[in-house]
């Protein structure tokens, strides 16, 4: 991936706080947003130098707004490389006259055309995008046909190998749900002291020559999405049993996960919270399925 990738941004307004009317008296308050991306020119979510990242161009399209050099964002979840969002959750804080409801049209007018805000809304001053949230959702997605599909491409990934059996990897990942050490799907360079996880949800789900696999947690581990659908795959194949699945991870057995599953198939499909502060519409499941005819006409 080049850092200097062109990407298409719309044209940057004045700063809108010089434009504000003098009547109005400026609060400190804090934004919350739903923020979709196409993680394939990222380096992930978080700043970094000499790197393009979600989080960058999205202060910096805040900054324009406020006339301010340096905003800084929260998210509930860092993305890595090559990973999409379709609803991440961000808050922000600005001492603007600006009402958090404004914000999603100010930003869509001045952020690059792989980043959209779906919702803008007002959280009180203790809510946290990453504290407060109750679950992350991501979904990964395996297109298993093995004809090309350019709308596809970036968005799941081709696995045509060999036939996946959808049924086994759904009953690999019953005995996930619950509170584990999930030790076996944690990448090291993570900063995270443990690698306990709730897991509160798992499916596996095949539409047509689509293979979708969801899980939701309290949280995730460095890596552990893409470890865990690169071992799913030799269950679903039938390379590795349920029963050698279920002891690797119980056991711990790090060294035997070998492979992850690339970043493109991979999607932060919501984050949750009580109460959700955002409208359904904008939040719940904001991914497009993607599906195919099974049958064709003569």
């Amino acid at each position: 991936m080049e850092t200097n990738s062109v990407v298409t941004k719309r044209n940057y307004e004045k700063p809108l706080e010089t434009l504000t009317v003098n009547s109005k008296e400026r609060t400190e308050r804090r934004v919350a947003l739903i923020v979709q991306y196409l993680g394939t020119r990222f380096y992930g979510w978080q700043r970094q130098p000499d790197y393009r990242s979600v989080q960058q161009d999205l202060e910096t399209a805040i900054g324009s707004a406020l006339n301010c050099s340096r905003v800084v964002t929260h998210a509930a979840g860092r993305t890595d490389t090559g990973v999409h969002a379709a609803a991440q959750v961000v808050h922000f804080d600005a001492w603007t006259c600006i009402p958090a409801t404004r914000w999603m049209s100010i930003l869509n007018g001045r952020l690059p055309d792989d980043i959209l805000i779906r919702a803008a809304v007002p959280v009180p001053d203790d809510w946290h995008a990453r504290f407060s949230a109750t679950y992350r959702r991501y979904r990964y997605t395996l297109y298993t046909n093995s004809t090309p599909n350019l709308f596809a491409k970036s968005v799941s990934w081709h696995y045509y190998h060999a036939p996946l059996d959808e049924i086994l990897i759904q009953k690999a990942l019953q005995p996930l749900i619950g509170r584990h050490h999930l030790a076996a799907f944690h990448r090291s360079g993570s900063v995270r002291p443990h690698s306990w996880v709730d897991v509160q949800d798992a499916s596996c789900k095949r539409h047509g020559d689509f293979i979708t696999i969801e899980i939701q947690a309290s949280g995730f581990l460095y890596g552990m999405m893409r470890l865990l659908v690169g071992l799913l795959v030799q269950v679903g194949r039938g390379d590795r049993s349920i029963e050698s699945f279920t002891e690797l991870w119980t056991c711990e057995r790090r060294d035997q996960v070998k492979y992850a599953a690339p970043p493109q198939g991979l999607c932060l499909l919501r984050v949750g919270y009580d109460p959700n502060p955002f409208p359904i519409e904008a939040w719940y499941d904001a991914q497009p399925a993607l599906t195919l005819p099974t049958t064709f006409p003569h």
